[in-house]
């Protein structure tokens, strides 16, 4: 079983990624609303994405015999004043989200769980993609924010569908 102290923090970061896929969710429809189905699309899939990562961490739990407690969330941010607006939001949402994960590892190590410090070794990689393709994708916009033809472009030829990852957690359900 996984430290009192992680288990309980790793329950309550099941929140934050449920509450990343509501955010990443309200930002795609703001981009379907703009017909932007390229961004609409890549945000529609990063929703898709925390989400996956709420049920990876679900399941670790499961594994593991300890308690699961699914945290209710805030409602997100739905509307924004310009095309670079959500980038930015979802940028400083995974800047936030790196540093909660990092606390996660931080807390196994001190608890000597290892378990739980392997666990969150994917995780880790994760925040480092995410952090990177959020920030390509802020400047992407802010430099074309007159021209969504080519922001749209960029994320049709660079943001394609993400490949497995054999080394992912298995999620609940899956």
């Amino acid at each position: 079983m996984p430290a009192p102290r992680f288990s309980d923090q790793l329950n309550t970061q099941i929140g934050n990624e449920l509450a990343a896929h509501n955010q990443y969710l309200a930002i795609a429809v703001h981009y379907d609303a703009l017909t932007m189905p390229q961004m609409a699309a890549f945000f529609y899939g990063q929703a898709m994405e925390e989400r996956g990562h709420a049920l990876m961490m679900v399941q670790y739990l499961l594994d593991t015999d300890a308690e699961v407690t699914i945290p209710g969330v805030e409602a997100p941010q739905a509307s924004f004043s310009d095309v670079v607006a959500p980038v930015q939001l979802a940028l400083d949402q995974e800047r936030r989200v790196t540093e909660q994960i990092n606390g996660l590892l931080k807390i196994a190590r001190e608890e000597s769980d290892f378990a739980s410090e392997q666990f969150m070794q994917w995780f880790i990689k994760e925040q480092v993609e995410e952090v990177a393709t959020m920030s390509d994708l802020l400047a992407v916009v802010t430099r074309n924010a007159d021209d969504i033809d080519d922001i749209e472009d960029y994320v049709a030829r660079e943001q394609r569908g993400s490949e497995s990852d054999a080394t992912a957690p298995r999620a609940a359900g899956a």
